[in-house]
């Protein structure tokens, strides 16, 4: 299968997060080859911050595809009317949904952001392929602008004014990197603060991409060092360090 078929079929999620991704790396593999490789591939439970990322995304990218999330009118995730709603799934609470809304609001309030986001010939959920480092790797940009040449990637924050070391607590600096490389293009971030509103649009220096890139490289070691030259056992793995 050629690379423009692997494209192709990683545009559905279930070929993306599913066994056919899973031969490929990805930027959400970086934390656990670099911090523990015990936890490579294992997959997360799903969460509620995971289901309100999405529907932020969903809202503002795909607002059509909306209908796949199940709201409850509740105020907690412990009351009853909850649960018989949600059953084993997670759910979204409404006034989550009203909050995300919100958020859209703000966000495409500003002409610049309405303008590198739904103007010009953009195009959404954008899967690609890269080589880095002898290993195939593969993402998926939020948005390419092709107009101006941009990836933009969308992102939550609890604080925006610690975003610069959240961008690095969280591994944006080697998405960027990845997802720079994979696309050709400089990425940006455009930020929107959960509890204050306010926004922000981060772009990349030299030295952020260059921490991305190292992580790669470290990222890349370890899994060769575990899954390629390594004999597997992981019952050998330990911690080294001097404190």
């Amino acid at each position: 299968m050629d690379n423009n078929a692997i494209i192709e079929k990683l545009r559905e999620d279930e070929h993306y997060y599913g066994d056919f991704g899973k031969q490929f790396l990805s930027n959400s593999d970086i934390k656990s080859l670099m911090e523990n490789p015990l936890n490579f591939k294992k997959p997360s439970p799903p969460n509620p911050a995971f289901v309100v990322g999405s529907y932020f995304h969903t809202c503002i990218l795909e607002p059509d595809k909306l209908e796949q999330f199940k709201i409850v009118k509740s105020s907690t995730r412990n009351t009853k009317v909850y649960k018989e709603i949600a059953g084993e799934d997670i759910c979204l609470l409404q006034h989550e949904v009203d909050q995300i809304e919100l958020m859209r609001e703000k966000v495409l309030e500003v002409d610049l952001f309405k303008d590198l986001i739904l103007n010009g010939a953009v195009e959404y959920e954008k899967p690609g392929l890269v080589e880095l480092e002898g290993m195939q790797w593969k993402g998926k940009a939020d948005i390419l602008n092709h107009s101006n040449n941009l990836i933009i990637d969308l992102k939550t924050t609890s604080n925006i004014n610690g975003f610069a070391n959240s961008a690095h607590k969280f591994n944006y600096d080697s998405q960027a990197y990845i997802y720079s490389k994979m696309f050709n293009m400089d990425l940006i971030f455009i930020v929107v603060d959960k509890k204050t509103h306010q926004l922000g649009l981060f772009d990349c220096s030299d030295k952020f991409l260059q921490s991305g890139q190292n992580k790669v490289a470290l990222a890349v070691q370890a899994y060769n060092d575990f899954f390629v030259t390594g004999d597997g056992d992981f019952s050998q793995f330990y911690i080294s360090k001097t404190l």
